[in-house]
């Protein structure tokens, strides 16, 4: 169904300022008070539109932001993983620089953050409709969002754990709990003041980060061996393997079609090429160049447990630093997962502040983190199962919206989009939309069928022989099924109701129906 009346019919306004409360008394704020996302504050912000008197910087901000989130240690037990796979060096190399490609996609996606000044999970009403987008945008952020924080805790942990007995401690039972609960709360405690209390650390995290994994980097290279020789196999089950490792480096870029959480601060007129830009490069560089010295690492010490024999290759004095820097990067990267985490969180319909949906979900994937810790038969088994499947769900809901930018030139009315009534102009038919629930739904099937994964392999992938195609045909065919439905079925089978086809998008509406 299609509004009848103007985006802008009963929006507040005060002169030539529109008030940014949204329909549903969520929080507001007019153009030309405080920013209410200072560092060192907790952000009053949610899915709500973001005035433009609120807005500023420069998209290099999103290369820190990015950037310190990535020098992740998660990234070196990948590409040691590749090897043991059965890959070989140049193989392993090849498939973690091509897989983190898709970096160019989260930054495509983070253009829609500045054009609508919302959060992701705001623009995703757009592509699910209003109640649709609580199933597809919410409810799968939130758990995607929660296998990660899961993730970050549990290494975070693990790194914390090993490094105590370096330094004098052992902890027993209560004390390695109390080691979790410590990691978890570092993890949250910033997702909770928000955006401007990240944007603000993010350089020096980065900084920090960076230069450990440097002095890593050189340490890797001089014990790695080039002369490594990967077993032999039959090309078929290389070729398998290949796919298969692609499919689990891609998980990590896939992850983040959260772009637009972090770039919808920046003005409306900020240039796309450097929000492309900057953010690729500050998730592709530091996850390709980790990934690759996982991947040396890999020829000169055993991967299945490097925080333990990291110690073979580095002097004894770097052993306690690399522990204590893949703490921190387990933490700098939750902070952007959690915050996300929390977003999503309020996507589902839940009527509670940002900063109080990061701590419900925090203190759930923290119960689960603790699972995964303590109980958890082997945790690399667990990981790869996890990062494996979860790519049949990425792919096609990141493939949805970027064509969906594509789609609507990337006009997007943040104001309108915060309307949950019925007559949103996205609520459409009883506040689902087909074409992007069709897509998710004939995407993540396909990706299914083509999954090769330690709890499931699909039967196409079963009849090629093992090999993993799902991240490659999945957001494909996702992406195809979104184009061709969105342009055959109401309302954009009309030409003229299409965003930007010329007319300003509520007058044309209005005018059309």
């Amino acid at each position: 169904m299609v509004n009848k009346k103007s985006q802008t019919d009963g929006t507040p306004r005060m002169g030539n300022e529109v008030l940014t409360r949204p329909p549903g008394g969520a929080p507001s704020v007019a153009s030309g008070t405080a920013p209410a996302n200072a560092p060192g504050h907790v952000e009053q912000h949610g899915l709500d539109y973001i005035a433009p008197s609120e807005r500023g910087g420069s998209p290099v901000s999103l290369f820190w932001i990015w950037m310190s989130a990535n020098v992740l240690y998660l990234y070196f037990v990948i590409g040691g993983g590749l090897v043991l796979l059965g890959l070989s060096v140049v193989e392993a190399l090849a498939v973690t620089v091509v897989g983190n490609l898709w970096w160019a996609v989260v930054g495509w996606l983070a253009v829609s953050g500045p054009a609508a000044g919302a959060p992701s999970v705001t623009i995703m009403r757009a592509m699910y409709g209003i109640r649709g987008n609580r199933i597809f945008g919410g409810a799968l952020g939130v758990l995607i969002g929660l296998f990660y924080e899961v993730i970050n805790i549990a290494v975070g942990t693990f790194a914390a754990l090993a490094l105590l007995p370096l330094i004098g401690v052992e902890p027993g039972v209560v004390g390695q709990w109390s080691v979790l609960l410590v990691v978890a709360f570092l993890s949250f405690v910033f997702s909770v003041y928000g955006h401007g209390t990240i944007m603000a650390l993010a350089p020096y995290f980065s900084a920090a980060l960076a230069l450990a994994f440097v002095v890593l980097g050189y340490f890797v290279l001089t014990a790695a061996d080039f002369s490594y020789t990967a077993p032999e196999m039959p090309a078929g089950e290389r070729w398998a393997l290949i796919a298969l490792g692609y499919a689990i480096v891609a998980a990590g870029p896939l992850s983040w079609g959260t772009g637009a959480d972090y770039s919808r601060y920046l003005p409306k007129s900020t240039p796309r090429r450097g929000v492309i830009g900057w953010t690729a490069l500050g998730g592709f560089i530091p996850s390709a160049v980790i990934g690759s010295l996982g991947v040396l690492a890999a020829t000169a010490i055993d991967m299945t447990d490097p925080q333990q024999t990291i110690s073979e290759i580095v002097p004894g004095w770097f052993t306690p630093v690399f522990l204590f820097v893949v703490f921190l990067g387990t933490v700098t990267n939750n902070v952007l997962v959690a915050y996300s985490t929390g977003l999503y969180a309020q996507g589902l319909g839940v009527k509670l502040p940002r900063a109080a949906t990061v701590v419900v979900t925090g203190a759930a994937a923290t119960a689960m983190a603790g699972w995964l810790v303590f109980a958890a038969p082997s945790f690399l088994d667990t990981l790869n199962a996890a990062l494996e499947l979860s790519v049949s769900v990425l792919g096609p809901l990141v493939a949805v919206y970027a064509v969906d930018i594509l789609l609507r030139r990337n006009r997007y009315d943040g104001v309108a989009l915060n309307d949950e009534s019925r007559g949103s102009d996205f609520w459409y038919s009883r506040g689902y939309f087909i074409p992007g629930i069709a897509a998710m739904v004939v995407g993540t099937s396909v990706s299914l069928l083509l999954v090769n994964s330690t709890l499931f392999v699909g039967p196409v992938a079963a009849a090629l022989g093992g090999a993993d195609l799902s991240a490659v045909f999945a957001p494909v065919i996702g992406g195809a099924v979104y184009a061709i439905l969105w342009r055959t079925t109401a309302p954009f089978k009309n030409p003229s109701l299409r965003p930007g086809a010329g007319a300003p998008d509520a007058h044309r509406m209005e005018t059309a129906a």
